[in-house]
């Protein structure tokens, strides 16, 4: 059984955490520069117009030759490119300046406003920008219209604009960095729970979370854990160690009751109705050891021990031998029984004898199930590396809602079947399967009966390997 893996997408809740504070902080950090790109834009474009009105209030106070002095002054101390100023008569006719026609929209209001597209620059030398303009009447009747350009108080705007572009690129950073290698740690503890955790759900009762120095809410979460899987571990040492011993002490006088009967069987006379009441009994005898042998084998595959005698080997002769095995029972129950394999396949590592016995319940409950001309498929593929053995048969097949129940002990599908068994096979086969750690799956084949596939990548290898 494989668990949820935590580190895909943003399952991990310290990872939506931190990103989430990450988000907010980025959102507030753009919120309070964008305020303060607001407020300084404001500060500098009331700044530029409050200038432009002084210009235009010094030049208000005079008149004739001394208006015309004091623009003439003003050009020495004008920066190129930014101040400019057009000086007209009463029919708006150029006097001088650089500004040679009154900018079309400017009121004549004595007022600053703001023109969108300024000035022609090839004419007037000023930039293409937006620009502020004031056009006033002199003393003497003349018009005076000045133009401060805003590109050159802006430029601070502009850089301040940068630096928090800058501010942000350099918060989003590390904020990123920081919530990666953050949520790297929490990550880290859950995979090794989730290691632990697997080796639990794979048989191995007697592993633990995994606890670190620093006592927090996982630590808590992992004691409580830990004292639940003592606790568990002990009552089903318990009750496996009762039913085992259940069953070992009565297979000895099961044998011996056995025996007697057998011998009485002897001594009865042959067809006599004694006899045939000893052959029941004596059958009802075999059955019953059966069931014992039967459970004790699943408890001896539940001990994890076992895997100390597991080897590298190749799967193609053992599947030769199941075939060549099970042929003449196919034969004689009329049935068509083939082996589709490829000339090479991956080695598995295992136990070759306790595979070969699981997949012999597999084909042999294929064999007993399927009417007599049927067919049944021992079929084996490479599956990404590893050998995958499917069992399909032509038979009734299993039913989508007991798929899952047929690994139970003493479990059949039909109860009145005429072949049923003592429904402890599949379950030898799932103790089988644990034991080496592949995956078992039960679906329906194209043949229209079941099919049993056998997975034989180790998904999970415990400590005591």
């Amino acid at each position: 059984m494989s668990l949820l893996n935590p580190s895909k997408g943003w399952r991990s809740s310290s990872s939506r955490l931190l990103a989430l504070y990450s988000s907010l902080f980025v959102v507030w950090s753009g919120l309070l520069m964008g305020v303060m790109y607001y407020e300084v834009s404001d500060y500098l474009g009331n700044l530029a117009k409050h200038s432009l009105m002084q210009r235009q209030h010094l030049f208000s106070r005079f008149h004739g030759e001394q208006l015309d002095e004091a623009l003439m002054a003003s050009v020495t101390f004008d920066q190129r490119g930014v101040d400019a100023y057009g000086l007209f008569d009463a029919q708006y006719r150029p006097l001088h300046g650089l500004i040679r026609s009154l900018p079309a929209g400017l009121p004549l209001d004595g007022k600053v406003h703001l023109l969108d597209d300024c000035l022609g620059p090839a004419e007037y030398g000023l930039p293409p920008d937006s620009c502020d303009a004031v056009a006033s009447r002199t003393l003497d009747g003349r018009w005076l219209v000045l133009v401060r350009d805003n590109g050159s108080l802006f430029a601070v705007n502009r850089i301040i604009l940068h630096a928090l572009l800058w501010g942000v690129s350099l918060t989003i950073i590390p904020g990123i960095a920081g919530w990666h290698l953050l949520r790297r740690r929490p990550l880290r503890r859950i995979r090794a729970l989730q290691a632990s955790a697997e080796a639990i759900v794979a048989g191995n009762l007697n592993h633990r979370l995994p606890l670190s120095s620093r006592r927090d809410e996982l630590d808590m979460l992992a004691a409580i854990v830990n004292a639940m899987l003592e606790r568990i571990e002990r009552l089903v040492n318990e009750v496996k160690g009762v039913c085992d011993n259940i069953a070992h002490d009565l297979r000895t006088p099961l044998t011996r009751l056995r025996a007697q009967l057998y011998r009485m069987h002897q001594h009865a006379g042959e067809g006599s109705s004694e006899a045939m009441q000893l052959d029941q009994v004596i059958s009802e005898t075999d059955t019953l050891m059966a069931r014992f042998r039967g459970l004790l084998r699943i408890s001896e595959l539940e001990d994890q021990q076992r895997r100390s005698g597991f080897v590298l080997f190749d799967p193609l002769p053992l599947l030769q031998e199941l075939h060549d095995f099970y042929l003449p029972l196919a034969e004689e129950g009329q049935l068509t029984l083939t082996l589709e394999a490829p000339p090479h396949l991956p080695w598995v590592t295992g136990d070759r004898a306790l595979l070969f016995e699981a997949l012999s319940n597999l084909l042999s409950n294929s064999i007993k199930f399927t009417p007599a001309g049927g067919q049944v498929i021992v079929r084996a593929c490479d599956n990404a590396g590893s050998t995958c053995i499917a069992v399909l048969d032509s038979g009734p097949g299993i039913p989508k809602d007991k798929r899952t129940a047929v690994f139970q002990r003493f479990y059949r599908v039909d109860d009145n079947a005429q072949n049923g068994g003592f429904g402890l096979g599949l379950s030898i086969v799932a103790a089988i399967v644990n034991l080496h750690g592949f995956s078992l799956d039960v679906g329906s084949s194209e043949l229209g009966g079941a099919c049993l596939s056998l997975d034989c990548r180790q998904q999970l290898l415990t400590d005591s390997d």
